[in-house]
């Protein structure tokens, strides 16, 4: 019985894992999402996201998004997105994604397609040298650590098709 008990409550925990896949534009056709339903769409990040910028007394540097590090001497501003953190999507513009991790919509960062990663939507920056990469973030440039590189936009696939099936669907009629 104390078996049977055991099993029952590790299929019901496999039956509610999440199905984290790459998000695609194959994925948007697939099934047949609008955008107003990627809007509500749950969207998470594969690998962290490190964020730094130094803050300077003469230029009146103000933190904006982060916390104050010490770092060989320097002031450095630092945001940090953790793998799996939850982010929803601001804009689309023209398969650019502006997907926010923070508290309102003026804290975002930019995906888009990569044909070298499978057509996977990946962390957008203005300039990369190898892999360290030159983002805005709250109108501030920022550089990316090295393994924000990496760093994908991941969907639930379980509950999309959740979704799918709670759509209606006809089944039409016969003539009598």
């Amino acid at each position: 019985m104390r078996y049977l008990i055991i099993a029952a409550l590790a299929l019901m925990t496999l039956g509610s894992c999440k199905n984290l896949v790459p998000y695609t534009d194959a994925i948007k056709t697939k099934y047949n999402l609008t955008d107003e339903q990627l809007k509500h769409l749950q969207f998470y990040v594969s690998s962290p996201i490190v964020l730094q910028r130094k803050v300077t007394a003469e230029n009146n540097t103000q933190v904006t998004a982060g916390k104050i590090k010490i770092i060989n001497g320097e002031k450095v501003e630092e945001v940090v997105v953790p793998t799996g953190t939850k982010g929803v999507l601001v804009k689309d513009d023209s398969g650019k994604f502006e997907i926010s991790f923070e508290k309102d919509d003026t804290y975002f960062l930019r995906f888009g397609t990569n044909p070298n990663r499978f057509q996977s939507y990946v962390l957008l920056a203005s300039d990369w040298h190898g892999k360290v990469g030159t983002v805005t973030y709250v109108g501030n440039k920022y550089f990316t650590s090295p393994e924000s590189a990496d760093a994908v936009l991941l969907i639930d696939l379980h509950k999309i098709s959740n979704y799918q099936k709670d759509a209606r669907v006809a089944k039409g009629r016969k003539v009598n």
